[in-house]
């Protein structure tokens, strides 16, 4: 897989999400309202006549590519993105978009097929970049591509290490997360851990840089007294949305544990992960195959 929706690899909500603007006609804040409200048959239907009524509309072609992606259409995601990028080329976050809807349609394409998308993917994500160097989600999608791409298709994993630093440069938890994640990939566990530390120097009280350090440690073996130090002090603070809950951070201690051999902590780990919450699969099923 080459490359996937930029939607898809997201850590936080689009840059572009829906927002109404004041130029927006009643049939267009009408359609919006259908769309933010999950109601995407209805939104399909207005936007698409409003395409009719609004044939410059680009916005109008934006919502019915991400329509279409709900819909697990990647021909008809391409179709309107490439619209909607005809009409505003300036626009980075439709490149962005229409990246993404090319790497869908890779991944069920035959194999000559995937490789033009491949490249088609990569040249509208660079391209948002381009157009605008704050586009995280675009830089994003490019340290997926460019992590599992191979060369001759413009792939490279230094390319991904200067993406994601840039990506922190900007915003140092989400590059945080993603450069360590590629250290994790390469092994690179201590490496991982002091750029975790790096991000909770600088925010003390930030919840997902403990977690991560309690991941690696728990799922490398590396550094596991810091990354117990580290889980215990997230069970001090609030999980933000989107955060690993406190009976996912019981199960990292569960893992700990059992890394030691103490399958007795192991137990009482596991067990308090479901007591907060009985249908955490992760650690039912490290329950169940301790002997």
């Amino acid at each position: 897989m080459l490359c996937r929706p930029v939607t898809a690899l997201l850590l936080f909500p689009a840059l572009f999400a829906s927002v109404l603007r004041a130029e927006d006609t009643p049939a267009f804040t009408a359609a919006l309202e259908q769309f933010s409200a999950k109601q995407y048959p209805e939104a399909r239907t207005a936007f698409q006549i409003l395409t009719l009524d609004e044939p410059a509309n680009a916005r109008a072609r934006y919502y019915l590519g991400r329509i279409a992606m709900k819909r697990g259409d990647a021909d008809d995601a391409i179709l309107q993105f490439e619209k909607a990028v005809e009409l505003d080329p300036g626009n980075s976050g439709y490149h962005a978009e229409l990246g993404g809807a090319y790497g869908n349609a890779a991944e069920k394409a035959s194999l000559l097929s995937q490789m033009s998308f491949a490249k088609k993917c990569r040249a509208a994500l660079e391209h948002a970049v381009e157009l605008d160097p704050g586009n995280l989600d675009a830089r994003q999608g490019l340290v997926d591509y460019y992590r599992q791409a191979p060369s001759f298709l413009g792939g490279g994993l230094l390319k991904a290490y200067d993406q994601a630093r840039s990506i922190r440069q900007r915003d140092l938890e989400r590059g945080t997360l993603i450069l360590g994640q590629l250290y994790f990939m390469d092994r690179r566990y201590d490496e991982a851990i002091d750029l975790a530390k790096e991000l909770i120097t600088a925010q003390p009280e930030n919840y997902i840089g403990h977690y991560s350090i309690g991941r690696v440690a728990a799922e490398s073996g590396a550094q596991p007294e810091t990354g117990e130090t580290h889980l215990r002090r997230c069970l001090e603070l609030p999980p933000r949305q989107g955060d690993p809950s406190h009976a996912a951070v019981w199960w990292r201690l569960g893992n700990l544990a059992e890394r030691r051999k103490d399958l007795v902590a192991a137990r009482a780990a596991y067990n308090k992960s479901l007591e907060l919450d009985p249908k955490f699969k992760q650690a039912a099923d490290s329950l169940a195959k301790l002997p």
